[in-house]
């Protein structure tokens, strides 16, 4: 089991949380083609390693928070506010 520390309410279990997606891309204007939304919705990568994830805390504070997540191990390496930024650590060439 996943253990999140929460920015709002400290250390909590996954059962808590919601996943609620990939972080890291951009949803397409409004002026973009279908294509783009096909692939917004479709079409992502499933790399191994760190992978910035949206998670809610349904049962606790109910924030949207970003986290850092290797997709590996399950190490969760930070966890910020919607509104943080967080930058991906290099990958191994």
């Amino acid at each position: 089991m996943l253990r999140i520390a929460c920015p709002h309410c400290g250390l909590r279990d996954e059962v808590e949380f919601r996943y609620r997606g990939d972080a890291s891309v951009r949803r397409p204007g409004e002026e973009a083609e279908a294509q783009a939304y096909y692939d917004y919705v479709y079409e992502r990568a499933n790399p191994a390693g760190w992978h910035l994830e949206w998670w809610q805390h349904v049962h606790g504070c109910r924030q949207v928070l970003k986290v850092l997540r290797d997709t590996v191990s399950h190490e969760i390496q930070a966890v910020v506010s919607r509104h943080d930024e967080i930058a991906l650590p290099e990958r191994p060439a």
